[in-house]
């Protein structure tokens, strides 16, 4: 297991992990990965083998959990997650490990913090991976509020909602802070618009599993950008897709197309 850095970035101590690529290389490009909700670095990046594949492939590979979840700083006020917030979180964890650009990867919660980063701060950006985030990042949010309300039951066996109960017993098996994460998904239900989207100028992948219920089609979402095209992750829903073999292959084409590595 990979050693975890408490990186202070503002008010927040954020968990993060920074591996070298598997080649040594100390000028090797910087791929930053950002979970989804209710999630961690260590479920979404290294339990996934995406850590492994990335430095593999010769990226530095930087790793953290978003504030309400891991091991980073809990909050339980709504208005502390909005994204905006949540991608200046990322901004300061570059800032503090000396990184000026890196490709920027996230899924789901993750990948609408990463859209953000990459519109108001073009500059960091290298390329843009949207996995599990379609055109729900422009047209509603995803997964519903009710999750909230799932969160702050007094236990599973009183959650009868069957998406609720999935992100329940998923937090309840990761030990989360309940109280955090709910805050986190009733604050972070920002969208961008059509002209926001629109401004991204980085180059942009966006990955769904064409079994997916929650993240919005992937091609009005690519439409919108100046540089964008989808792929398609074969009979996978939105848990399933993150690790799967063909999202892995299509990064890494994405990348190797641009001379990434």
């Amino acid at each position: 297991m990979a050693d975890i850095r408490l990186i202070r970035v503002g008010a927040l101590d954020l968990a993060c992990v920074d591996l070298p690529p598997a080649d040594g290389r100390a000028d090797a490009p910087v791929v930053l990965l950002v979970h989804g909700f209710a999630s961690n670095h260590v479920v979404n990046w290294m339990n996934t083998s995406w850590a492994t594949t990335l430095g593999r492939a010769g990226f530095r590979v930087v790793a953290f959990d978003n504030r309400g979840h891991g091991r980073s700083t809990k909050l339980y006020d709504p208005a502390d997650y909005d994204t905006a917030l949540m991608a200046e979180d990322a901004v300061g964890l570059l800032d503090a490990l000396g990184i000026g650009r890196a490709h920027v990867m996230g899924y789901s919660m993750g990948a609408r913090i990463s859209a953000t980063l990459a519109l108001r701060h073009p500059e960091r950006v290298r390329c843009l991976l949207l996995g599990g985030l379609g055109l729900h990042l422009v047209e509603g949010v995803g997964l519903p509020v009710g999750i909230a309300d799932a969160l702050e039951a007094p236990s599973l066996a009183d959650v009868t909602d069957p998406m609720g109960r999935t992100f329940r017993a998923f937090a309840d098996q990761t030990r989360s802070d309940l109280k955090a994460l709910a805050a986190c998904i009733r604050g972070s239900r920002q969208t961008l618009t059509r002209d926001e989207v629109g401004r991204i100028a980085a180059p942009t992948l966006v990955s769904i599993g064409t079994t997916d219920a929650v993240s919005g089609p992937a091609a009005p979402l690519a439409a919108m950008m100046p540089d964008a095209r989808t792929l398609d992750i074969p009979g996978r829903d939105h848990n399933l897709a993150v690790g799967d073999r063909v999202h892995k292959e299509g990064v890494l084409a994405f990348l190797a197309e641009r001379g990434a590595a």
